[in-house]
């Protein structure tokens, strides 16, 4: 009976201990090895940046005191104190589609806490002093265009020490990183093939202008009319702001010409449906009569008839690299001159039904409304 007693209290004294043990917390162990609780945090969660012999005292405390920390809470807070924000202003719905699926890929994947930011209705003044008060609350920005070309918005983030990631710019300095395609090469392949299918008379609706994007795939055009001794005729080439509206006009514009474009190349896909839109109410086939190509392979490109040949941009992908930039940037951010990172991803020439070999110039100019224009006119005439 003695030894059962003894046996009883020992294992009485087993339990007490584990339950000591439980009890034990991160201040403990601080105060237990003299040094702060954030030293503790980062010795456990194996950052970088501590003395050799705080995390030695550190691990000697932990096993001296039986310390176990809470996995799950540690993760949680981790991923609270990860708040990375992904801000925009007036994208199409179908590129904010991309950009959000991408980001929340990104964000599940790594427990990083993402804040979404809307920025539409704000002015320059406005978007300057947001972007101040989310360099107080959050670790990491994504900034995707035309954001990411706004010298004020960026300094506001570098020069509180906040690391941000461009998507879809073609301007790379050292201050940020960026995460992007080759939009010239895109573009010269996209020409190229329509070259390729004999277009030699190939209209251009160029991008927003105050996105570096857009004047890259421009001169991406250019490159691929010179390299099949096309001569560049500044008449094929319409402005336009990344809208379908834009598109609407720019494609009026080329599709009243005397001599109309046989393609015409849209420098996004919203541009482009509303190429196919212009196409249709002046009474052309697509592709038999006009070919249509876009740029990005977004949900618009499938959403018209005939679906775009484009060029597809993986803006989802973009957005899933910028989160592990930034997550590395954050954790490697006490160390002194880390480069900015300047990341290519490939794109791809999609092609579908939108285009296929050009008809004579005059098939094009005589449309079914242009014809009946045109005896609408001579009737008045009589």
């Amino acid at each position: 009976m003695q030894r059962s007693k003894g046996n009883r209290h020992l294992k009485n004294g087993h339990k007490a201990v584990r339950r000591k043990a439980s009890a034990i917390t991160i201040d403990d162990v601080a105060a237990h090895a003299g040094v702060s609780a954030m030293t503790v945090s980062r010795v456990i969660n194996g950052h970088a940046g501590v003395r050799e012999g705080n995390r030695e005292r550190v691990l000697r405390s932990v096993h001296a005191l039986d310390y176990r920390p809470n996995l799950a809470a540690s993760a949680l807070a981790a991923a609270q104190r990860t708040c990375i924000a992904l801000i925009y202003t007036n994208p199409s719905s179908s590129y904010l589609r991309e950009l959000l699926v991408g980001a929340l890929r990104g964000s599940t994947r790594s427990a990083a806490q993402l804040v979404i930011a809307a920025w539409d209705e704000l002015g320059a003044q406005a978007r300057r002093e947001a972007a101040r008060q989310l360099s107080t609350t959050v670790a990491g920005v994504i900034l995707p265009p035309p954001l990411c070309e706004s010298k004020d918005i960026v300094d506001v983030f570098v020069n509180a020490g906040i690391p941000a990631v461009s998507i879809a710019s073609s301007r790379f300095s050292d201050r940020i990183s960026c995460v992007r395609i080759d939009d010239r090469q895109a573009s010269h392949d996209m020409v190229a093939h329509l070259v390729s299918l004999g277009h030699t008379r190939i209209g251009y609706i160029k991008g927003d202008p105050n996105q570096t994007a857009s004047a890259h795939r421009w001169q991406g055009y250019r490159d691929a009319l010179a390299e099949a001794g096309i001569v560049y005729d500044g008449a094929l080439v319409q402005p336009g702001y990344f809208t379908y509206r834009s598109g609407l006009e720019a494609a009026e514009q080329l599709l009243t010409l005397q001599t109309p474009p046989s393609a015409i190349f849209a420098s996004n896909d919203d541009m482009a449906s509303a190429v196919v839109s212009v196409a249709h109410r002046r009474g052309l086939q697509v592709p038999g009569d006009l070919s249509v190509v876009g740029f990005d392979d977004t949900s618009a490109s499938t959403m018209v008839w005939p679906e775009l040949t484009t060029i597809h941009q993986p803006v989802a992908e973009m957005a899933d690299n910028a989160m592990d930039i930034l997550l590395r940037a954050i954790r490697h951010s006490a160390s002194p001159g880390r480069a900015a990172v300047n990341h290519v991803l490939a794109h791809r020439l999609i092609t579908r039904a939108s285009v296929s070999t050009p008809q004579r110039p005059s098939a094009l100019r005589a449309s079914p409304i242009a014809t009946r224009q045109s005896a609408d006119a001579d009737g008045r005439g009589g």
